[in-house]
């Protein structure tokens, strides 16, 4: 065996870094066409933990839930390029300010997390979001992005994706929620482990009914996912 020599090492950093930088992008070309694991679902898989998670195609999950899940988590989901710039600048200024910034995190950039990278609070992980978003966001289809969402969404210990959820706390197929289950899978995915959406919370509830009324002004801002093609 050859000795690690300086050049030997820095070749072979360089072949990492090389294969770290395509092979987001490749994934995400292949996800325009095949189902996706999230990592930390793959976490789980490796730890021999349970996983329930049943694909679904956007056909067949409820337009109630994409609308739901639209007004919570990003409204301006089908006028950006993946980055809420304008969301992101004011939260850069909390943080400049001292506070601890909130919000700014769009679907895009949270499918991004789930698909590449790790959970938890940490500045490095969401500056990697950023350009992984605008990279996704330039290579699917919005439809795309949301249905590869909703399918890898965390809904409580070991489910994931929206037909897990619908038939684990509803006993239902996520293409039959009515607005008010999907109102409170929407405002559980913020802390989908301590959110129960079968038997919601006074806040929770509250939340959720917030939501549905937001959702019934909302106007177009779901047309990119829920148009007629």
């Amino acid at each position: 065996m050859k000795p690690l020599t300086l050049a030997r090492a820095r070749r072979w950093l360089l072949r990492a870094a090389f294969v770290l930088v395509l092979l987001p992008p490749a994934l995400t070309l292949l996800y325009a066409w095949l189902p996706a694991q999230s990592t930390l679902m793959l976490a789980r898989h490796v730890q021999g933990l349970w996983v329930d998670r049943k694909w679904q195609p956007l056909e067949r999950i409820s337009p109630h839930l994409v609308r739901a899940v639209i007004t919570s988590e990003d409204s301006g989901f089908c006028s950006h390029g993946g980055v809420d710039w304008s969301a992101l600048e004011v939260q850069i200024g909390v943080l400049s300010g001292g506070d601890n910034p909130r919000g700014a995190s769009t679907l895009t950039m949270q499918l991004a997390k789930n698909l590449f990278l790790w959970g938890g609070r940490s500045y490095v992980r969401k500056a990697l979001e950023i350009p992984l978003a605008v990279m996704i966001d330039a290579l699917l289809t919005k439809r795309r992005i949301a249905e590869l969402y909703l399918n890898i969404a965390e809904w409580g210990e070991g489910i994931f994706g929206a037909e897990a959820a619908a038939q684990a706390w509803f006993g239902k197929s996520a293409a039959d929620l009515s607005q008010t289950e999907a109102a409170r899978l929407a405002t559980a995915l913020p802390n989908p482990l301590a959110r129960n959406p079968a038997k919601p919370s006074r806040a929770h509830d509250r939340l959720a009914r917030t939501n549905m009324a937001r959702v019934r002004v909302a106007g177009a801002i779901f047309d990119c996912v829920l148009a007629p093609r």
